[in-house]
């Protein structure tokens, strides 16, 4: 079957009224990320106003880079820029969101070659590059699940994950147990923990989501001192082991601390106290 070419779904009249941002990492944040964890966040990306006024046209034709897939993009929608700013350093468009395809936003991917570099590009030179790859049921909320022994993810991946419940991770994780380490990416340090008894991983991990040390001493004096986004930021989660939940506790207490020893998790190395 032939592509689909974007302009079947997105009629735009006018492309030369338009500009296409490209939006892609900044050096700090996948606005993928962003998208997922939060939606005004995301609006925000597109009233970001540096010195060159990229966003010079009417209206603005927006993109996220789909960064799991190579030259994959999700639709962010369409503004009308309403008020440029031309106070010093005041670094903001004022925009309104169009809502004849609202209903697209985060559903739509997009097939097309990244750009060069930059954010900010003529619409008419890329619209009729741009072809369907697939309408999602429903707007995307995150990586999808993938598989135990890939676990390896950053907090501020996970937050959104969990503050959305996602089912198809939630439905994985409320059902077993298991031994994780927290990997502190800023020194090293690793913290070692587990969950057993009637918590699942699920139940567990959710708690270090919505504190940031899950009520552990040496991270709760860490969290804090510097607070929340220290986690967000340095913290990493992955899980080393996971067993049914009718499995022994004790099998999983014996695992925790075989783990602790191979990390040398008690001592400089790490965050655990015992």
């Amino acid at each position: 079957m032939s592509d689909i070419p974007i302009t079947n779904i997105i009629r735009i009249e006018e492309p030369n009224k338009y500009k296409f941002h490209a939006a892609r990492w900044n050096g700090g944040d996948q606005p993928l990320d962003v998208y997922v964890r939060d939606k005004k966040e995301w609006f925000g990306w597109n009233t970001w106003r540096n010195s060159k006024n990229e966003f010079s046209r009417q209206y603005i034709f927006s993109l996220i880079d789909f960064y799991p897939e190579n030259n994959m993009w999700l639709f962010g929608g369409i503004y009308e820029v309403v008020k440029r700013n031309d106070i010093p350093d005041s670094h903001s468009y004022e925009i309104k969101e169009l809502k004849e395809y609202s209903d697209y936003i985060g559903r739509l991917k997009i097939k097309l070659e990244k750009p060069s570099r930059g954010r900010a590009f003529f619409l008419e030179h890329h619209l009729g590059k741009m072809k369907v790859s697939e309408i999602l049921k429903q707007p995307y909320s995150g990586e999808a699940f993938p598989g135990y022994e890939n676990i390896n993810h950053d907090f501020n991946i996970l937050i959104p994950i969990f503050k959305n419940e996602n089912a198809d991770w939630k439905a994985a994780l409320k059902n077993v147990k298991g031994v994780y380490v927290i990997t502190d990416k800023s020194n090293g340090k690793k913290y070692i923990g587990s969950a057993y008894g009637d918590s699942g991983i699920w139940s567990r991990w959710g708690c270090y989501i919505g504190t940031g040390h899950g009520w552990n001493d040496e991270l709760t004096k860490l969290i804090k001192a510097e607070g929340f986004d220290y986690a967000k930021d340095n913290f990493r989660l992955s899980l080393l082991e996971y067993r049914p939940m009718k499995a022994d506790d004790k099998v999983i207490i014996e695992r925790e601390s075989y783990w602790k020893e191979v990390f040398l998790s008690r001592g400089k190395f790490g965050y655990n106290k015992n």
